[in-house]
């Protein structure tokens, strides 16, 4: 997919699945399970087994049903061995240059991880598309994304760590971009127990959350937009 495609859908879905699984095939039940649920987009960890070719797996089986990307990438050359795997995103669990700079010139989505203001804006000034806060819940939440927005409103920030049904739409309203969302969405024991349905409307109701944040954003922006008007 094209670069700008690639971004454009992330922000417009606005929600990054994280696949951590116990092996490839729960992993594929996990991403078929997201879909399902209205999502097309699964970040594959490289915490599981067989990580690599799951990415391949799913690039080939989805096809563009599916935005595929590559999580906990830790250096340049595991970035450069997922994208030839198919990902169209990395993402980073933390600040490393190298690997932004990779990233783009093979024409791909990055999200470095990053926790404070200085990592921000050397992540920024290195060329990540997106800016990844983690693990953002232990550090104060949509207070914490809504801090940074004030020095940083051009940036499009993807909290992770800590987002989970009862604060995602405080997270939108507070100004993320999108949300990175692993165990409280792809729940390891519903697939464990054969159960990717709770997945799938764990997906749907992560979409509502989402949807209803920005509708009430989008209200409020029109709301400050009117005129006043003047008592005769």
């Amino acid at each position: 997919m094209h670069k700008e495609s690639v971004k454009n859908r992330i922000l417009e879905i606005g929600i990054i699945p994280v696949v951590r699984a116990s092996s490839a095939e729960e992993a594929m039940t996990a991403v078929h399970a997201i879909r399902l649920g209205g999502i097309p987009i699964a970040e594959i960890t490289m915490t599981v087994p067989g990580a690599i070719e799951t990415i391949r797996q799913v690039a080939k089986t989805f096809g563009d049903e599916i935005l595929v990307g590559a999580g906990t990438v830790l250096d340049a050359e595991t970035a450069r061995r997922c994208i030839d795997a198919g990902a169209e995103f990395i993402v980073g669990p933390g600040l490393d240059v190298t690997t932004i700079e990779l990233v783009a010139k093979a024409g791909k989505i990055m999200m470095a991880g990053t926790l404070t203001p200085s990592e921000v804006i050397a992540a920024w000034n290195a060329g990540s598309d997106f800016v990844k806060v983690f693990p953002c819940g232990q550090v104060g939440g949509p207070s914490y994304i809504k801090s940074l927005r004030g020095p940083f409103p051009q940036i499009p920030f993807v909290p992770t760590g800590g987002v989970n049904l009862k604060n995602a739409a405080e997270f939108i309203r507070a100004g993320s971009a999108a949300l990175g969302i692993g165990g409280e969405l792809v729940q390891l024991a519903a697939l464990q127990s054969g159960h990717p349905e709770i997945i799938t409307e764990t997906a749907r109701e992560f979409i509502a959350q989402v949807k209803k944040a920005r509708e009430s954003l989008a209200a409020s922006s029109a709301h400050q937009l009117e005129p006043t008007k003047v008592r005769s």
